[in-house]
Protein backbone atom coordinates (compact mmCIF):
# COMPACT_ATOMS: atom_id res chain seq x y z
CA UNK A 1 0.00 0.00 0.00
CA UNK A 2 1.28 3.43 -0.95
CA UNK A 3 0.68 5.79 1.95
CA UNK A 4 0.37 9.56 1.72
CA UNK A 5 3.14 11.68 3.18
CA UNK A 6 0.83 14.08 4.99
CA UNK A 7 -2.45 13.92 6.86
CA UNK A 8 -5.07 16.05 8.59
CA UNK A 9 -5.19 16.17 12.37
CA UNK A 10 -6.79 18.19 15.16
CA UNK A 11 -4.55 20.50 17.19
CA UNK A 12 -5.06 23.01 19.99
CA UNK A 13 -3.80 26.56 19.61
CA UNK A 14 -2.81 26.83 23.25
CA UNK A 15 -4.97 26.01 26.25
CA UNK A 16 -8.57 27.18 26.36
CA UNK A 17 -12.13 26.53 25.28
CA UNK A 18 -13.42 24.88 22.10
CA UNK A 19 -12.34 27.94 20.11
CA UNK A 20 -8.68 26.80 20.29
CA UNK A 21 -9.46 23.71 18.17
CA UNK A 22 -8.29 23.74 14.56
CA UNK A 23 -7.33 21.38 11.74
CA UNK A 24 -3.68 21.20 10.72
CA UNK A 25 -1.55 19.13 8.37
CA UNK A 26 1.34 16.97 9.57
CA UNK A 27 3.56 14.15 8.29
CA UNK A 28 2.09 10.67 8.53
CA UNK A 29 3.89 9.00 11.48
CA UNK A 30 5.99 5.88 11.02
CA UNK A 31 5.59 2.87 13.34
CA UNK A 32 8.55 1.83 15.47
CA UNK A 33 9.08 -1.55 17.16
CA UNK A 34 5.88 -2.99 18.61
CA UNK A 35 3.75 -0.29 16.98
CA UNK A 36 1.26 -0.25 14.12
CA UNK A 37 0.06 2.60 11.93
CA UNK A 38 -3.73 2.73 11.69
CA UNK A 39 -5.70 4.52 9.01
CA UNK A 40 -8.33 6.01 11.29
CA UNK A 41 -12.02 5.75 10.46
CA UNK A 42 -13.38 6.95 13.80
CA UNK A 43 -12.14 8.30 17.09
CA UNK A 44 -14.14 8.58 20.30
CA UNK A 45 -14.39 11.90 22.14
CA UNK A 46 -13.82 11.65 25.90
CA UNK A 47 -13.77 14.10 28.80
CA UNK A 48 -9.98 13.75 29.21
CA UNK A 49 -9.72 15.31 25.73
CA UNK A 50 -11.48 18.40 27.11
CA UNK A 51 -9.09 18.48 30.07
CA UNK A 52 -6.13 18.25 27.69
CA UNK A 53 -7.55 21.12 25.62
CA UNK A 54 -7.83 23.21 28.80
CA UNK A 55 -4.19 22.53 29.63
CA UNK A 56 -4.95 20.31 32.62
CA UNK A 57 -4.16 16.83 31.28
CA UNK A 58 -1.01 16.80 29.12
CA UNK A 59 -0.07 13.69 27.15
CA UNK A 60 2.48 11.37 28.78
CA UNK A 61 6.12 11.88 27.71
CA UNK A 62 6.73 10.65 24.19
CA UNK A 63 3.08 10.79 23.13
CA UNK A 64 1.65 13.04 20.44
CA UNK A 65 0.13 16.42 21.38
CA UNK A 66 -2.83 15.51 19.17
CA UNK A 67 -5.84 14.54 21.35
CA UNK A 68 -7.75 11.29 21.12
CA UNK A 69 -7.48 8.20 23.34
CA UNK A 70 -9.32 5.60 21.25
CA UNK A 71 -9.86 4.85 17.60
CA UNK A 72 -10.85 2.27 15.02
CA UNK A 73 -9.64 1.65 11.49
CA UNK A 74 -7.31 -0.63 9.55
CA UNK A 75 -3.62 -1.41 10.02
CA UNK A 76 -1.64 -0.03 7.07
CA UNK A 77 1.94 -0.40 8.34
CA UNK A 78 3.67 -2.18 11.19
CA UNK A 79 6.92 -1.92 13.06
CA UNK A 80 9.46 -4.55 13.97
CA UNK A 81 8.17 -7.44 16.08
CA UNK A 82 4.50 -6.99 15.18
CA UNK A 83 2.54 -10.09 14.13
CA UNK A 84 -0.72 -8.33 13.24
CA UNK A 85 -1.21 -8.29 9.46
CA UNK A 86 -1.70 -5.15 7.44
CA UNK A 87 -5.31 -4.76 6.38
CA UNK A 88 -6.58 -5.99 9.76
CA UNK A 89 -9.55 -3.99 11.04
CA UNK A 90 -9.03 -3.09 14.71
CA UNK A 91 -9.95 -0.73 17.47
CA UNK A 92 -7.22 0.47 19.80
CA UNK A 93 -6.51 2.32 23.00
CA UNK A 94 -3.89 5.02 22.41
CA UNK A 95 -2.06 7.42 24.69
CA UNK A 96 -2.82 10.28 22.32
CA UNK A 97 -3.15 11.06 18.62
CA UNK A 98 -6.56 9.63 17.73
CA UNK A 99 -8.00 12.85 16.25
CA UNK A 100 -6.18 12.31 12.95
CA UNK A 101 -6.37 10.47 9.65
CA UNK A 102 -3.50 8.19 10.72
CA UNK A 103 -2.34 7.29 14.22
CA UNK A 104 0.16 5.03 15.94
CA UNK A 105 -0.92 2.36 18.41
CA UNK A 106 0.79 -0.33 20.45
CA UNK A 107 0.06 -3.64 18.75
CA UNK A 108 -0.75 -5.17 22.15
CA UNK A 109 -3.55 -2.63 22.63
CA UNK A 110 -5.28 -3.42 19.34
CA UNK A 111 -8.40 -5.58 19.48
CA UNK A 112 -10.52 -6.89 16.61
CA UNK A 113 -13.63 -4.94 15.73
CA UNK A 114 -16.48 -6.97 17.27
CA UNK A 115 -18.80 -8.86 14.95
CA UNK A 116 -21.73 -6.84 13.68
CA UNK A 117 -20.23 -3.48 14.61
CA UNK A 118 -19.01 -0.84 12.18
CA UNK A 119 -15.63 0.88 12.60
CA UNK A 120 -17.52 4.00 13.67
CA UNK A 121 -19.19 2.08 16.51
CA UNK A 122 -15.90 0.38 17.39
CA UNK A 123 -14.21 3.77 17.68
CA UNK A 124 -16.33 4.36 20.77
CA UNK A 125 -15.21 1.19 22.57
CA UNK A 126 -11.60 1.13 23.82
CA UNK A 127 -11.19 4.02 26.29
CA UNK A 128 -14.58 3.44 27.89
CA UNK A 129 -14.40 -0.36 28.07
CA UNK A 130 -10.79 -0.43 29.32
CA UNK A 131 -11.68 2.12 32.02
CA UNK A 132 -14.96 0.57 33.11
CA UNK A 133 -13.78 -3.04 33.20
CA UNK A 134 -10.59 -2.32 35.12
CA UNK A 135 -12.19 0.00 37.66
CA UNK A 136 -15.47 -1.79 38.19
CA UNK A 137 -14.26 -5.39 38.29
CA UNK A 138 -10.53 -5.33 39.06
CA UNK A 139 -10.39 -2.40 41.50
CA UNK A 140 -14.03 -2.44 42.60
CA UNK A 141 -14.19 -6.25 42.76
CA UNK A 142 -17.84 -6.19 41.69
CA UNK A 143 -19.44 -9.64 41.86
CA UNK A 144 -22.76 -11.16 40.79
CA UNK A 145 -25.61 -10.28 43.13
CA UNK A 146 -23.94 -7.17 44.54
CA UNK A 147 -25.40 -3.66 44.45
CA UNK A 148 -23.55 -0.98 42.47
CA UNK A 149 -24.35 2.72 42.11
CA UNK A 150 -23.12 4.25 38.85
CA UNK A 151 -23.06 8.04 38.85
CA UNK A 152 -23.55 9.64 35.43
CA UNK A 153 -25.42 6.65 34.08
CA UNK A 154 -26.19 8.26 30.70
CA UNK A 155 -22.56 9.12 29.90
CA UNK A 156 -20.28 7.01 27.74
CA UNK A 157 -18.77 5.51 30.88
CA UNK A 158 -22.20 5.07 32.47
CA UNK A 159 -23.90 3.35 29.54
CA UNK A 160 -20.97 0.93 29.30
CA UNK A 161 -20.90 0.29 33.06
CA UNK A 162 -24.63 -0.46 33.20
CA UNK A 163 -24.39 -3.08 30.48
CA UNK A 164 -21.27 -4.77 31.84
CA UNK A 165 -22.52 -4.78 35.44
CA UNK A 166 -25.79 -6.42 34.35
CA UNK A 167 -24.01 -8.88 32.05
CA UNK A 168 -22.01 -10.10 35.03
CA UNK A 169 -25.04 -10.38 37.30
CA UNK A 170 -24.89 -7.24 39.47
CA UNK A 171 -27.84 -5.15 40.62
CA UNK A 172 -27.58 -1.63 39.25
CA UNK A 173 -28.66 1.80 40.45
CA UNK A 174 -27.73 4.88 38.43
CA UNK A 175 -28.00 8.63 38.72
CA UNK A 176 -28.79 10.81 35.70
CA UNK A 177 -29.90 14.40 35.15
CA UNK A 178 -33.30 14.15 33.42
CA UNK A 179 -36.30 11.80 33.42
CA UNK A 180 -35.50 10.93 29.81
CA UNK A 181 -31.92 9.96 30.65
CA UNK A 182 -33.15 7.89 33.59
CA UNK A 183 -35.61 6.08 31.33
CA UNK A 184 -32.87 5.35 28.81
CA UNK A 185 -30.63 3.91 31.53
CA UNK A 186 -33.42 1.53 32.45
CA UNK A 187 -33.62 0.32 28.85
CA UNK A 188 -29.94 -0.64 29.13
CA UNK A 189 -30.68 -2.75 32.20
CA UNK A 190 -30.46 -0.42 35.19
CA UNK A 191 -32.72 -1.73 37.96
CA UNK A 192 -33.26 1.76 39.39
CA UNK A 193 -32.55 5.24 38.01
CA UNK A 194 -32.44 8.35 40.20
CA UNK A 195 -32.90 11.86 38.79
CA UNK A 196 -30.27 13.66 40.86
CA UNK A 197 -31.76 17.07 40.03
CA UNK A 198 -35.11 16.28 41.63
CA UNK A 199 -34.31 13.40 44.00
CA UNK A 200 -31.82 12.96 46.81
CA UNK A 201 -29.72 9.97 45.76
CA UNK A 202 -28.71 9.22 49.37
CA UNK A 203 -32.34 8.93 50.43
CA UNK A 204 -33.28 6.91 47.36
CA UNK A 205 -30.42 4.45 47.80
CA UNK A 206 -31.35 4.07 51.48
CA UNK A 207 -34.82 3.03 50.39
CA UNK A 208 -33.67 0.70 47.59
CA UNK A 209 -30.70 -0.93 49.32
CA UNK A 210 -31.08 -0.33 53.08
CA UNK A 211 -28.06 -2.49 53.95
CA UNK A 212 -25.86 -0.27 51.81
CA UNK A 213 -24.08 -0.56 48.49
CA UNK A 214 -21.21 -2.85 47.63
CA UNK A 215 -19.62 -0.64 44.96
CA UNK A 216 -19.94 2.96 43.80
CA UNK A 217 -18.41 4.06 40.48
CA UNK A 218 -18.06 7.84 40.71
CA UNK A 219 -16.84 10.52 38.34
CA UNK A 220 -18.22 13.52 40.25
CA UNK A 221 -16.10 13.78 43.40
CA UNK A 222 -16.31 17.01 45.40
CA UNK A 223 -19.53 17.11 47.44
CA UNK A 224 -20.36 13.53 46.47
CA UNK A 225 -17.42 12.06 48.40
CA UNK A 226 -18.94 12.20 51.89
CA UNK A 227 -22.37 11.26 50.62
CA UNK A 228 -20.96 8.24 48.82
CA UNK A 229 -19.34 6.97 52.01
CA UNK A 230 -22.65 7.28 53.84
CA UNK A 231 -24.42 4.80 51.54
CA UNK A 232 -21.73 2.15 51.24
CA UNK A 233 -22.36 -0.99 53.24
CA UNK A 234 -19.87 -3.09 55.18
CA UNK A 235 -16.75 -3.81 53.11
CA UNK A 236 -18.04 -1.41 50.42
CA UNK A 237 -15.76 -0.04 47.69
CA UNK A 238 -15.76 3.51 46.32
CA UNK A 239 -14.05 3.67 42.92
CA UNK A 240 -13.13 7.18 41.76
CA UNK A 241 -12.49 7.71 38.04
CA UNK A 242 -12.87 11.49 37.71
CA UNK A 243 -13.60 14.67 39.68
CA UNK A 244 -16.08 16.73 37.67
CA UNK A 245 -16.94 18.76 40.77
CA UNK A 246 -13.46 18.98 42.22
CA UNK A 247 -10.83 16.83 43.88
CA UNK A 248 -10.52 18.90 47.06
CA UNK A 249 -12.95 18.01 49.83
CA UNK A 250 -13.08 20.11 53.00
CA UNK A 251 -14.21 18.73 56.38
CA UNK A 252 -14.16 15.17 55.08
CA UNK A 253 -15.12 12.71 57.83
CA UNK A 254 -13.15 9.52 57.26
CA UNK A 255 -14.59 7.64 60.26
CA UNK A 256 -17.00 5.60 58.02
CA UNK A 257 -13.94 4.09 56.33
CA UNK A 258 -12.91 2.54 59.63
CA UNK A 259 -16.33 1.67 60.98
CA UNK A 260 -17.51 -0.03 57.78
CA UNK A 261 -14.08 -1.27 56.62
CA UNK A 262 -14.44 0.59 53.33
CA UNK A 263 -12.03 0.67 50.42
CA UNK A 264 -11.41 3.91 48.54
CA UNK A 265 -9.63 3.43 45.24
CA UNK A 266 -9.44 4.80 41.72
CA UNK A 267 -7.19 5.07 38.72
CA UNK A 268 -6.36 6.66 35.42
CA UNK A 269 -5.60 4.57 32.34
CA UNK A 270 -3.48 6.95 30.27
CA UNK A 271 -0.43 7.06 32.54
CA UNK A 272 0.00 3.29 32.82
CA UNK A 273 2.76 1.38 31.07
CA UNK A 274 2.02 -0.45 27.83
CA UNK A 275 2.40 -3.75 29.68
CA UNK A 276 -0.18 -2.73 32.29
CA UNK A 277 -2.63 -1.65 29.58
CA UNK A 278 -1.95 -4.85 27.64
CA UNK A 279 -2.98 -6.87 30.71
CA UNK A 280 -6.35 -5.08 30.68
CA UNK A 281 -6.64 -5.73 26.94
CA UNK A 282 -6.14 -9.44 27.60
CA UNK A 283 -8.95 -9.43 30.18
CA UNK A 284 -11.25 -7.66 27.74
CA UNK A 285 -10.46 -10.09 24.94
CA UNK A 286 -11.26 -13.05 27.18
CA UNK A 287 -14.26 -11.79 29.17
CA UNK A 288 -15.88 -8.88 27.32
CA UNK A 289 -15.24 -9.40 23.60
CA UNK A 290 -17.51 -12.50 23.55
CA UNK A 291 -20.32 -10.30 24.91
CA UNK A 292 -19.68 -7.69 22.19
CA UNK A 293 -19.51 -10.36 19.48
CA UNK A 294 -22.85 -11.79 20.66
CA UNK A 295 -24.47 -8.35 20.82
CA UNK A 296 -25.16 -8.67 24.55
CA UNK A 297 -23.39 -5.36 25.17
CA UNK A 298 -22.64 -2.60 22.68
CA UNK A 299 -21.40 0.97 22.54
CA UNK A 300 -24.14 3.60 22.67
CA UNK A 301 -23.57 6.36 20.09
CA UNK A 302 -25.23 9.73 20.51
CA UNK A 303 -23.69 11.63 17.58
CA UNK A 304 -20.92 11.60 15.02
CA UNK A 305 -19.05 14.61 13.66
CA UNK A 306 -16.53 15.03 10.85
CA UNK A 307 -12.99 15.62 12.03
CA UNK A 308 -13.33 19.28 10.96
CA UNK A 309 -16.20 19.70 13.43
CA UNK A 310 -14.26 18.64 16.52
CA UNK A 311 -15.13 22.00 18.08
CA UNK A 312 -18.87 21.22 17.90
CA UNK A 313 -18.20 17.76 19.34
CA UNK A 314 -16.43 19.29 22.33
CA UNK A 315 -19.21 21.84 22.81
CA UNK A 316 -21.78 19.04 22.87
CA UNK A 317 -19.81 17.08 25.45
CA UNK A 318 -19.40 20.15 27.64
CA UNK A 319 -23.16 20.75 27.50
CA UNK A 320 -23.81 17.23 28.90
CA UNK A 321 -26.70 17.04 26.44
CA UNK A 322 -25.56 13.70 25.07
CA UNK A 323 -26.46 10.12 25.97
CA UNK A 324 -23.61 7.70 25.37
CA UNK A 325 -20.66 8.43 23.13
CA UNK A 326 -19.66 11.19 20.73
CA UNK A 327 -17.43 10.11 17.81
CA UNK A 328 -15.34 11.92 15.21
CA UNK A 329 -15.14 10.38 11.74
CA UNK A 330 -12.42 11.01 9.15
CA UNK A 331 -14.36 10.12 6.03
CA UNK A 332 -11.94 7.25 5.28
Amino acid sequence: MVLPHRMRQVVFDGAGGPDVIRIAEAPVPQPGPGKVLIEVVACGVNRPDLLQRAGNYPPPPGESDVPGLELAGSIVARGEGVDLPTGENVCALVGSGGYAEYALADAALCLPIPKGLSPIEAGAIPETFFTVFDNMFTRGRLRAGEWILIHGGSSGIGTTAIQLAKAFGARVIVTAGTPEKCAFCRTLGADHAIDYKTQDFVEEVGRIAPRGLDVILDMVGGPYMQRNLSILGLEGRLVQIAFLQGNIVEKFNVMPIMLKRLTLTGSTMRSRTPAQKAAVAGELREKVWPLLNEGRVKPVLHATFPLEDARQAHELMESSGHVGKIVLVTGK
